[in-house]
């Protein structure tokens, strides 16, 4: 990874910032992919607008984008976009969504960013070295058990029947005597989590662009990130993801799904 490498990524969430600030709660059009999801200008424009930098700045690497697709497939180094992951919060005019924004070498994240940009807030970490929001070094909080952590995803329709099952079976772990996991909130639980609110962060079906930029923040600011099966997430990993805030629950929490 290069020295300037730092330096781009926040460039990169500038530009997205600028694009995405002016739509929030105004004026755009939505269409709906093939996939059903939503995708907005603001989307598109702030896609556009970081993959313009990267193509002017870094030409032989590769791109990875959501609503663009992939430039220079072969390359080593691969930039991974979400311009905006929570489309349906920025739909719904909530700020918990968040710009992703990854460098990937050889298929293994190495540098992510997850901003906010309505709330100006911005996590950026990097394999080997701490993760820091909006500047400032933050940490993962510890966990002595499964029983009182707390436990989020995005949404517990995501889940087929079976994926439901080993779900329920960590919300009755973590809340025995009363369920209260946290719902909504796509890139921002893992933000929190990295900071040290939340201890474990459960989902399913993501891509490589949904997750890639999660690794190095939540990693660096001392948590884990997984598949179900406990391994290490790269670029070919199955969209199932888990993220600790305390990677000693690991164990624990894979024996408790089932």
């Amino acid at each position: 990874m290069r020295n300037s490498d730092l330096a781009l990524a926040n460039r990169l969430a500038d530009a997205a910032g600028e694009a995405i600030r002016p739509l929030f709660r105004g004026d755009w059009q939505a269409e709906t992919k093939a996939d059903h999801s939503a995708v907005t200008d603001a989307d598109r424009a702030a896609e556009a607008a970081m993959r313009a930098i990267i193509e002017q700045v870094c030409p032989d690497d590769g791109i990875i984008g959501e609503e663009y697709g992939t430039r220079n497939e072969g390359a080593g180094r691969q930039w991974v976009l979400d311009p905006i992951d929570g489309t349906q919060s920025f739909v719904a005019g909530r700020a918990m969504f968040g710009t992703l924004i990854a460098l990937m070498q050889d298929g293994w994240p190495v540098l992510g960013v997850i901003d906010q940009p309505i709330q100006r807030e911005r996590w950026v970490g990097r394999i080997g070295d701490g993760t820091l929001f909006n500047g400032k070094p933050v940490k993962t909080r510890s966990c002595p058990a499964i029983e009182g952590m707390s436990v989020a995803t995005t949404s517990p329709h995501c889940f087929d029947a079976q994926q439901s099952d080993a779900y329920l079976n960590i919300i009755a772990n973590a809340y025995p005597k009363r369920p209260w996991p946290v719902y909504g909130g796509d890139c921002y639980n893992y933000a929190l989590l990295a900071s040290g609110h939340l201890d474990l962060v459960i989902e399913t079906g993501l891509k490589v662009y949904d997750y890639a930029a999660l690794v190095p923040v939540v990693e660096g600011a001392g948590g884990m990130m997984a598949d179900w099966q406990g391994n290490p997430l790269d670029a070919g990993s199955d969209g199932t993801v888990l993220a600790l805030g305390d990677p000693a629950r690991l164990e624990d929490v894979l024996e408790a799904m089932g």
